[in-house]
């Protein structure tokens, strides 16, 4: 699964079907790139996920609190409804893990923010 850095930020997701051994390399990557790349936020999108077992629950609420050890912080980003109806039905709770509507939402709560574009800013010179 592909990390990407953007700034202090690393944004990842995960995939469809997340079998235990992809999410065990998956959080020693996660915890190694935090560490060595000083990343105070991590935004790890869930959208694609259409279910989630109690592993994979317990796996981003352990991940949660390992990078919050290491002075990060996590948000899970764009969880379906099924997703959370799962959970809720399953009795599972995510403890300590910071949740967003979606991505852009989540990446707000880390700091980052959508500028406007210089189209858009242009748009307000030429009314006056």
């Amino acid at each position: 699964m592909p990390i990407l850095r953007l700034g202090d930020v690393l944004v990842t997701g995960l995939l469809d079907e997340l079998d235990d051994r992809s999410a065990m390399a998956f959080v020693d990557e996660l915890t190694e790139r935090i560490t060595r790349e000083a990343a105070t936020g991590v935004l790890i999108d869930i959208s694609r996920l259409e279910i989630i077992d109690s592993f994979v629950a317990r796996t981003l609420s352990e991940l949660t609190t390992t990078a919050r050890l290491l002075g990060a912080r996590v948000i899970v980003a764009g969880m379906r409804p099924p997703v959370a109806i799962t959970l809720v039905e399953l009795g599972l709770k995510l403890h300590g893990v910071e949740t967003a509507l979606n991505a852009e939402a989540g990446m707000a709560a880390l700091g980052w923010y959508r500028t406007r574009s210089s189209r858009e800013g242009s748009r307000g010179d030429d009314a006056s």
